[in-house]
């Protein structure tokens, strides 16, 4: 397997960091519109295991398809990581198709802006556009793998696993993600600072979330009928995360996992529920209020910007701030429905990451890392012809089972990063319900 990332920033630089302590590949280059900064990740990477030669640095636009089939071609990659950020998805994708190699990315396609009237649903919703390219991945049997960061990734595995092993019937299939991180600034005093990607933050948070219920895809006659969109934050739930963190009020976040799932899943609901805190919550519905979460490009003083890339540009790079960063991180699936035992069961599965250990032993934050290990498993497990298959499929149409073992399992066998499994009370049965 040849290896080809593009993306050097916090995502990439983590991935590179775990990547290099594995065998299965025999070449690992990392392009970046920035040459200096992939050069920086392979240099981090490469001291971490003496005598490592595997690893390259390369510059690419990540925005022009042609570039990227060419350096796929230029390095012999056979799979192609995709670590930017979800405005590069298409012209990576398609330019991956196109050189003949197999693709892998931690988000997908962008919807197009749903409007915020409930249960109306924009035509182009999260990776509609790769999944209507699945015959040409198909024809050319190659595979594109979508979805495999955390969440989506860890998180659609998890719901694989309790369907497979756990649940005879499924009411709902919700991920629920929140932390207790604290970003303390230069003068020691508490401050705001993204986990991860501002930009992605605001896309994610501020479009309507979307919902899917099988009892309207059954009464649409498909299942594209049973998805619809609710206000942003709507439906706030406090979930009670497991390793310390604790009650954390989560809510409704447009994201990959609810169009994932129903593709390959059986669930009479699927959710996503972030908990984002009161804080990050008002900074969103102020920036959008003052129209810096526009993405469309205005003139200031003579220079043409687009609002939200001046709101990321200003606050703290992701990447570096987890000397100044303390506490844990947890992504998971909450399932609730009939055990395999005929009772009714309401279980969690969860992986939570402690930035402390991060940071010692890789240099990276938790959020960034918690996401990088994902797609490396699963390049681990395409390797070895674990997993395999063909069109555009995302982590759940995979079995389980290989996956979290190889995380969990002990170094050198293993990734050395176990995830759990709780049984929690089921989540208020009250709805916010919103007339059509």
């Amino acid at each position: 397997m040849r290896v080809l990332m593009i993306g050097a920033g916090g995502v990439g630089d983590a991935a590179a960091k775990i990547a290099v302590e594995r065998d299965f590949f025999d070449a690992f280059v990392v392009a970046d519109y920035d040459l200096a900064r992939a050069q920086r990740t392979v240099a981090a990477a490469t001291q971490r295991r003496a005598g490592e030669r595997r690893f390259a640095a390369v510059a690419v636009d990540a925005s022009d398809a042609e570039a990227v089939g060419a350096l796929i071609r230029s390095t012999g990659a056979t799979h192609v990581l995709n670590a930017v950020d979800p405005r590069f998805v298409m012209p990576i994708f398609t330019g991956t198709l196109a050189a003949g190699a197999s693709y892998l990315d931690m988000a997908m396609s962008l919807s197009q802006r749903h409007p915020v009237k409930p249960f109306e649903l924009a035509h182009v919703k999260l990776g509609d556009e790769q999944f209507a390219m699945a015959e040409q991945w198909s024809a050319a049997d190659q595979l594109a793998l979508v979805g495999i960061g955390v969440e989506p990734g860890l998180s659609d595995i998890f719901a694989r696993y309790a369907q497979d092993n756990l649940f005879s019937e499924i009411d709902e299939l919700g991920t629920r993600d929140g932390a207790n991180l604290a970003y303390y600034g230069p003068d020691g005093e508490e401050a705001f600072a993204p986990g991860f990607s501002m930009w992605t933050i605001i896309e994610e948070c501020l479009n309507p979330p979307v919902v899917w219920e099988k009892a309207r895809a059954e009464a649409g006659g498909s299942m594209e009928a049973g998805f619809f969109t609710l206000p942003p934050f709507s439906e706030p739930e406090v979930f009670d995360f497991p390793e310390g963190i604790g009650p954390v009020e989560c809510v409704q976040v447009e994201h990959e996992e609810v169009l994932l799932m129903p593709r390959w899943l059986d669930a009479k609901r699927v959710t996503f529920k972030y908990g984002l805190g009161e804080q990050m919550i008002s900074i969103l519905k102020t920036l959008h209020a003052l129209g810096l979460d526009s993405t469309e490009p205005i003139t200031v003083k003579g220079v043409r910007v687009a609002p939200r890339d001046v709101v990321a540009a200003v606050l703290p790079d992701p990447a570096t701030i987890g000397p100044q960063l303390s506490g844990k991180t947890c992504a998971g699936m909450h399932v609730t429905g009939i055990g395999t035992d005929a009772q009714p069961r309401s279980t969690y599965l969860y992986h939570v990451v402690d930035n402390e250990e991060t940071m010692r032993e890789y240099g990276a934050q938790c959020v960034v890392w918690q996401t990088a290990i994902n797609p490396i498993v699963a390049l681990e497990l395409l390797a070895a012809g674990t997993w395999s298959g063909s069109g555009v499929l995302g982590p759940e149409a995979f079995a389980a089972e290989p996956f979290l073992d190889l995380l969990s399992a002990p170094k050198p066998v293993g990734y050395g990063s176990p995830w759990g499994l709780q049984e929690v009370p089921p989540a208020p049965s009250s709805r916010e319900v919103i007339a059509e």
